[in-house]
């Protein structure tokens, strides 16, 4: 990597605090950029980035990577280690709304679940650890005992490394405590595998995916969405989920307006009889 790159890099960890996983990202996709030019990054002119990047078809990945590029061309012009300041227009994306699930199609795959075995206790446990929570699959994986404060999560290294606490609901503090009693092994680490070692990502993929058909990500915008949908305060939500800005909170703002137009569908008699000239 270039003088500059190593530079990036170690601001974006050192004083960004990003996420291992981005940190990752853009290592990868700025680094593929200059190897692919055999320039440094910051002499690579806007015809050979779309030239790089113009065989790209997702336009998610792609706007991935021109993030990445503009966040290192920003950072070289506020250090002048380059006199320019560009910026490449990202791609528009259509906004999906989250896939989320109800509570009750959530209830019914936590019945599918045997438990009795301490296994099967921990994927209940973990199921609705997530959904009372919402918490991010990297910041529940590194939860230990001692985050668990009464009612309270403390969640720590969040995005950002931020921390912030969210309350937990009863009926998941008692799933974690019968789990806890029924596991053979002692660690601080809360969510452990079947030889006794910290749960993976992929592991805690394969449980969601089993008993509820999504990823854990889902029951992050499972609890949002029936947060939101029960009328609680949009900026209430976003410090819950660690968001740290508000307009990444406002896509939940779409699955309010989707169930107010079904309501209205569903109830009001306009929607269901023609008005008689």
């Amino acid at each position: 990597m270039s003088g500059e790159l190593d530079a990036f890099i170690e601001y974006i960890t050192v004083i960004k605090a990003l996420s291992p996983r981005t940190i990752e990202a853009y290592r990868h996709d700025l680094t593929e950029i200059e190897n692919t030019s055999l320039k440094n990054l910051t002499e690579i002119d806007s015809g050979t980035v779309f030239r790089i990047l113009g065989t790209i078809t997702n336009k998610r990945t792609l706007n991935r990577k021109l993030s990445a590029f503009n966040s290192f061309l920003d950072f070289c012009h506020r250090n002048r280690y380059d006199h320019t300041s560009s910026k490449f227009p990202l791609s528009k994306v259509p906004k999906n709304l989250p896939k989320y699930l109800s509570y009750e199609t959530i209830q019914s795959g936590l019945q599918c679940i045997d438990r009795s075995e301490w296994i099967g206790m921990r994927d209940y446990a973990l199921i609705l650890f997530l959904y009372a929570t919402g918490a991010r699959i990297s910041e529940a994986l590194i939860a230990e005992e001692g985050d668990i404060e009464g009612e309270w999560l403390r969640i720590r290294h969040g995005k950002g490394e931020k921390e912030r606490y969210v309350p937990i609901a009863h009926e998941a503090l008692k799933a974690i405590r019968i789990y806890q009693e029924s596991c053979p092994y002692t660690r601080q680490t809360l969510w452990l595998n079947y030889r006794g070692e910290p749960l993976s990502r992929i592991s805690a993929f394969k449980i969601t995916q089993k008993y509820l058909g999504v990823s854990p990500h889902a029951l992050r915008h499972s609890y949002a969405t029936a947060l939101i949908l029960g009328g609680a305060d949009l900026r209430v939500v976003q410090e819950l989920l660690g968001h740290a800005s508000l307009l990444t909170t406002q896509i939940y703002t779409h699955v309010q307006k989707q169930n107010l137009q079904e309501t209205v569908c569903k109830h009001h008699p306009m929607a269901h009889t023609a008005i008689k000239g």
